[in-house]
């Protein structure tokens, strides 16, 4: 079959259509190199084909253009992330460990080379393209928050958190565990993010968070 005439399937976007065939996974994980290494603006579609090994029709059959091939890059990731920490979240844990976890997951996202440059280019393009940054959020970011606020939902009825607005306690959780950290990352701050600082920041966030929502046992 000539290179170009892949095989595909169809997969509506909502505004657009991805075609996949057998060398979708090629071109994304090229494209993730080059924006990766060049941001989106200094990305080029023939530094992405050279890069998946396939030409450049073959890329145009899959994505008609280089926004959405960016999109479904960094929803395909921030994805990825997002799952893997969904899948060791013990619902039925207490949630001194639960919101551990999920403590570890954000700052190991945030302090990330892929975070960190997503984060930048979504800040970049967003007047060009507002979608970017909405769509990456809700590929990642908001799939964790759901699934905090669902397990902050089940340790109310349990009776171990006390909590009014769920999801504003569930933002607050994730901006705690980002505090010190992100920011610094961002603007450069060369001597953020070492093990014990990461450890310091995840701490202060669940003494912070459960002072104010745990519930504390009966003295005596």
């Amino acid at each position: 079959m000539p290179d170009g005439q892949d095989d595909c399937t169809r997969q509506t976007t909502g505004r657009t259509e991805i075609r996949k065939g057998r060398k979708f996974g090629q071109v994304l994980e090229g494209a993730r190199k080059i924006f990766l290494r060049d941001g989106y603006e200094g990305a080029s579609v023939d530094d992405i084909a050279r890069e998946a090994g396939v030409s450049k029709a073959t890329l145009y059959s899959y994505f008609s253009d280089k926004k959405l091939l960016f999109l479904e890059v960094a929803k395909s990731e921030c994805g990825r992330q997002a799952e893997q920490t969904l899948e060791v979240m013990d619902l039925s844990e207490p949630p001194e460990k639960v919101l551990r976890t999920a403590a570890e997951h954000i700052v190991r996202l945030v302090s990330s080379e892929f975070g960190q440059k997503v984060f930048r280019i979504c800040v970049a393009e967003s007047d060009r393209f507002p979608e970017l940054g909405r769509d990456f959020y809700h590929s990642g970011p908001h799939l964790v928050r759901q699934r905090l606020a669902q397990y902050m939902r089940l340790a109310v009825e349990r009776g171990e958190l006390r909590i009014d607005d769920i999801d504003l306690a569930a933002d607050q959780f994730a901006e705690l565990c980002k505090a010190n950290i992100q920011a610094r990352l961002i603007f450069g701050i060369s001597d953020c993010c070492a093990a014990r600082d990461a450890q310091r920041t995840i701490n202060g966030a669940l003494e912070m968070f459960l002072a104010r929502y745990g519930v504390r046992a009966p003295a005596g």
